[in-house]
């Protein structure tokens, strides 16, 4: 099957390059080459071939990644999962012609100000919705921090099912604890209701410190992503987010 074609200025437009009249300069002034060749039409379409980002040029660069984009993002602290609040967004890290895409790059679900980890962003909503469906029950790993040591009653309890959060009429599915040691241990969960992690071990009487996603689904978060960069994730990271679905 032949790859599908598009208009070479509404492509570049969608991937934040600037607008089509702009796009049209570009092409005059012999900036975007194909194969080494100038492309001074920007009505030309072009075929949307995976390679393309290897063999299309603007101003001497890479094309950006096609539509189809997935991402890992090692979130830090302090920074939030928005387009609009006030302060660093995670939105912040990437580059800025990546923020003026359409469809527009989103989070795969939150991680709030105070928690770090794996993030994953996505310009597909399919993929998007595929990853969040409770349908898929695709698992998030966290490392927890608390307070207070352990009572040794928690493990049952969040495997229980009957844990009923503050302000909420329906009990929570059933949350894998492994101990680390009395302040330390990891939660792996299905769900992801607000806050959840933090309100369960305040349900407990205990108060989560420090709070990190490292693994989602059969994706593990990098050991050489460092916090604030990213990476585009392959077919292969995003079949491990199935991996035993």
């Amino acid at each position: 099957m032949s790859a599908k074609a598009v208009r070479l200025d509404k492509l570049l437009a969608n991937l934040g390059y600037g607008s089509r009249r702009e796009i049209q300069g570009l092409a005059r002034a012999g900036a975007i080459r194909l194969d080494g060749a100038a492309l001074a039409d920007a009505g030309d379409r072009i075929a949307l071939d995976p390679d393309l980002p290897d063999r299309l040029t603007v101003d001497g660069a890479g094309l950006d990644p096609l539509p189809g984009l997935c991402l890992m993002l090692h979130k830090p602290l302090g920074v939030t999962c928005s387009h609009k609040e006030a302060g660093p967004l995670v939105y912040g890290l990437l580059p800025e012609r990546w923020r003026r895409r359409d469809p527009p790059l989103s989070t795969v679900g939150r991680l709030d100000k105070d928690t770090s980890g794996l993030l994953l962003l996505t310009d597909d909503g399919a993929l998007l919705h595929r990853i969040i469906s409770p349908k898929a029950h695709v698992a998030k790993r966290y490392r927890v921090t608390l307070d207070r040591p352990l009572a040794g009653t928690e493990a049952a309890l969040f495997a229980s099912g009957s844990l009923m959060l503050e302000g909420e009429e329906r009990s929570l599915l059933p949350v894998r604890l492994d101990v680390e040691d009395a302040t330390h241990c990891a939660v792996t969960l299905t769900e992801g209701r607000y806050h959840q992690v933090r309100r369960m071990f305040a349900a407990v009487g205990n108060h989560v410190t420090a709070l990190h996603r490292d693994r989602v689904g059969g994706l593990d978060l990098p050991d050489d992503l460092a916090a604030g960069a990213y990476r585009v994730m392959t077919a292969s990271d995003v079949a491990a987010l199935f991996a035993g679905e």
